[in-house]
């Protein structure tokens, strides 16, 4: 598969690791994960690299001391620093590389638009250096989806290893995808995960095989409005080798597929928690079954894995990204018996529909990975009674159906976040009769706004007092968690803490005389 002309011949012939990269002027846009691997990749390359980050912290200033000991031209950090497109040598740049939070927006990327410099992503520089001379090329499996990635993902290098192939879970989940194309050995496949702001700045990328899970409302503030959003989500098909993987369930993905341009001889397969028909796997009888990668598939299914290894009390939605990962890893030829073992090996990640507590027949759950109105809804739906604590960065998007399908199971919702106006609108629209707590605005003992885990601490405490026995208290905050917290992780475990302070206390309550 030929690479897409950037209409820079420079550029159109930088194909492989071992292309001529040499003295290639390019502004890497922020020093995060992404851009730090970025830059020190160019580096490597030997190209000639400027970072620039608005953000000007001792962290920051860390990574500048050391991209500046190993070669980079210049790093600039502050305000100033991200205003306009800084120059490399004194001459323009060549290309941009962006780190997925910049919008296409941003002062420094509308400049480089505006004076026609190409703009990549990491994924796209990886891509184009992913093979090299001496090691061996891997074969990608890219997912996407609004919700579900990380756990697809992870299942998908469980399965992969179970196989015995030498296989890692990289992109927009713990090793950057530079990381893992730079690693000495090399990999027989490469699970990636993609965000739509990745998928945003690839133009190359030629997967093995690929997966849109689902597509729901959000990241509008970044992309503008849904359609381009979604947009954006359909291009992981594009130029799939073997197989695109859609959610049967979801007409959506499927019409992502029917349009992508993809090699000769690409299979659509669908994945259903349902009956799977010809070139489907699905669910039968409690089993997990293909009919898409055998030869008999018109009157038969193959065994894959029993729900049973997915856990005893897996929701509806793990089934899912278990067949899709399955679907995935069965387009590259593992066996059905790597599934199975991939399934039962693999261990999820924190923060995701997570038990902390128990206590007076209370359960405490933290679900901080529910970042978006369509991860809550998988949430809210596995619990019968529910004390809902969520708020945070809406990111743009609506919260009216969420509410309107879960308000019959609200005992009260407590509200997190520095604004959560337009959820609380849409409480006070579809669930007028469901309390609605604002957690108070915690002294933190300085001037300022209160740290993230003395609001968590606050929260706790208001679900605590309305929650009665056989309720749960959820914290699914359904938005972003940058607004008081570094990460949803960071919020999860503010959560947890503040939960097991919780208890501790009522423990201690109850001993005393």
């Amino acid at each position: 598969m030929s690479i897409p002309s950037t209409g820079n011949p420079r550029l159109d012939s930088l194909t492989t690791w071992d292309s001529d990269w040499r003295g290639l002027r390019v502004v890497v846009a922020g020093i995060g994960l992404s851009g730090f691997s970025a830059a020190d990749t160019l580096i490597e390359l030997g190209a000639r690299v400027v970072i620039a980050d608005g953000v000007d912290s001792e962290e920051n200033r860390g990574k500048a001391d050391t991209l500046r000991i190993v070669g980079a031209a210049d790093v600039l950090l502050g305000d100033a620093a991200v205003a306009a497109l800084p120059q490399v040598d004194g001459a323009p740049a060549e290309l941009v590389v962006t780190s997925p939070g910049f919008r296409p927006s941003h002062p420094l990327l509308a400049a480089a638009a505006d004076a026609g410099i190409p703009i990549w992503g990491d994924v796209e520089l990886a891509w184009r250096v992913r093979i090299r001379e001496g090691r061996p090329t891997a074969p990608w499996l890219a997912i996407t989806g609004t919700n579900g990635k990380t756990t697809t993902v992870g299942m998908t290098e469980s399965m992969l290893r179970a196989a015995g192939l030498r296989a890692i879970a990289a992109g927009n989940v713990g090793t950057p995808i530079l990381d893992a194309i730079r690693d000495p050995q090399g990999w027989d496949a490469i699970a990636v995960e993609l965000s739509s702001f990745q998928l945003h700045w690839t133009y190359s990328m030629s997967p093995l095989a690929s997966v849109c899970l689902n597509i729901a409302e959000d990241h509008v503030d970044w992309h503008g409005s849904f359609e381009a959003y979604q947009a954006d989500k359909a291009r992981v098909y594009e130029n799939t080798q073997v197989a695109c993987i859609y959610n049967a369930e979801q007409a959506a993905t499927e019409h992502m597929v029917e349009e992508a341009d993809v090699i000769e001889g690409c299979r659509a397969v669908g994945f259903t928690t349902g009956m799977p028909a010809v070139s489907m796997v699905g669910i039968v009888e409690g089993l997990l079954v293909d009919r898409a990668f055998i030869e008999e598939r018109r009157n038969s299914a193959a065994e894959l894995a029993s729900l049973d290894d997915l856990g005893d009390t897996a929701p509806r939605h793990l089934a899912a990204d278990a067949l899709a990962a399955a679907a995935l890893v069965r387009a590259l030829g593992v066996e059905p018996v790597a599934v199975r073992d991939g399934l039962r090996n693999y261990a999820p990640g924190g923060h995701r529909i997570e038990p902390v507590a128990k206590l007076n027949d209370i359960l405490w759950v933290n679900d901080s990975k529910a970042t978006n109105p369509h991860a809550a809804n998988a949430s809210l739906a596995a619990f019968g009674h529910v004390v809902w604590i969520a708020g945070g960065l809406s990111k743009g998007v609506s919260y009216d159906e969420l509410i309107e399908a879960h308000r019959q199971r609200l005992r009260a919702v407590v509200l997190i976040g520095s604004d959560s106006s337009e959820l609380r609108t849409a409480l006070s629209r579809h669930a007028p009769d469901v309390p609605v707590i604002e957690a108070p605005q915690a002294d933190t003992g300085g001037e300022g706004t209160p740290t993230g885990e003395a609001v968590m601490v606050q929260a706790v405490a208001a679900a605590a007092a309305v929650a009665k026995g056989g309720d749960t208290v959820l914290m699914a905050p359904a938005s972003a968690s940058m607004d008081q917290f570094r990460s949803y992780a960071h919020r999860g475990e503010a959560f947890i803490e503040a939960v097991r302070g919780y208890v501790e206390g009522q423990a201690q309550t109850t001993k005393e005389p």
